[in-house]
């Protein structure tokens, strides 16, 4: 018994949470303080309880793509050079083979639900996300411009959602990322066929949600995606100002200081 409860306390220290159990909301908090490593595991820890929904499939392909886009930066890799740091990357392509498991898990257990109930708004967010997060992949890590299914089943999805609820913000976040990468990563003729994007409208709406009365996860996801569209966009000023707000509410994120310790001190 004295070992259990030894071996219990261990396992959650090395989760860096209170010892009161693993939740989803804790895997949120690793996640948005940069432990992706944890927040992936903290997620498979809740797979035989009653929180292994969409959201769970979700948030842990989420943290598996950060803990592969890491990987690849830390080697170094090239916007030009992708599949060969991809091949490289033992470690990328077996969290590649977890991530499409949990993919095509969640997209399953969506479309399951659309069928019975295709208005359900849950499952529209949480399918256009998982399929957001598959053209992140692919995109992204990959350097390939496939995944076309998957981009046009979100962004009708997540279309639908906000038609019948615009102020969902994780919704709003999610669709102003496919205006910004239709804008900024594909040529005229391509972003007509892919219905079009706007790149100024989605650091507009970015920064709308970051601005909204909400949950803290919305707000989370609201705030690093708008500091990461303004560096994208070399906004560097304004990014610093958002990364100064994040960093108080997220003090353990190792990537937010280092950003801050390289900008210059506001007076």
């Amino acid at each position: 018994m004295r070992f259990a409860i030894v071996l219990a306390t261990a396992f959650a220290g090395w989760l860096g949470v209170q010892s009161d159990g693993p939740s989803l909301d804790k895997a949120y908090r690793l996640f948005y303080n940069g432990r992706f490593d944890e927040s992936a595991a903290m997620c498979v820890a809740l797979r035989s309880g009653p929180e292994y929904d969409l959201a769970n499939d979700e948030l842990r392909t989420s943290a598996l793509l950060f803990q592969m886009r890491r990987l690849l930066v830390d080697a170094d890799t090239r916007d030009d050079d992708k599949t060969v740091g991809w091949k490289a990357c033992a470690r990328c392509q077996e969290l590649a083979t977890q991530f499409i498991a949990d993919i095509k898990h969640g997209q399953a257990a969506a479309r399951a639900v659309l069928k019975q109930h295709p208005a359900d708004e849950r499952a529209l967010f949480y399918l256009g996300k998982l399929d957001l997060n598959y053209v992140w992949l692919q995109l992204g890590l990959l350097g390939k411009k496939t995944g076309w299914d998957e981009y046009w089943e979100a962004r009708h999805s997540l279309d639908a959602v906000l038609k019948g609820n615009p102020k969902h913000v994780r919704a709003r976040v999610a669709r102003a990322w496919i205006d910004y990468i239709v804008s900024t990563r594909m040529a005229w003729g391509t972003r007509w066929l892919l219905g079009g994007g706007n790149k100024k409208k989605a650091i507009g709406a970015l920064r709308e949600a970051a601005g909204a009365e909400t949950d803290w996860v919305s707000h989370a996801e609201a705030e690093f995606g708008l500091w990461d569209m303004l560096q994208r966009e070399k906004s560097t000023a304004q990014a610093a100002e958002v990364a100064r707000r994040i960093a108080q509410r997220f003090p353990e994120n190792v990537e937010i200081a280092a950003y801050l310790r390289g900008q210059p001190q506001k007076n």
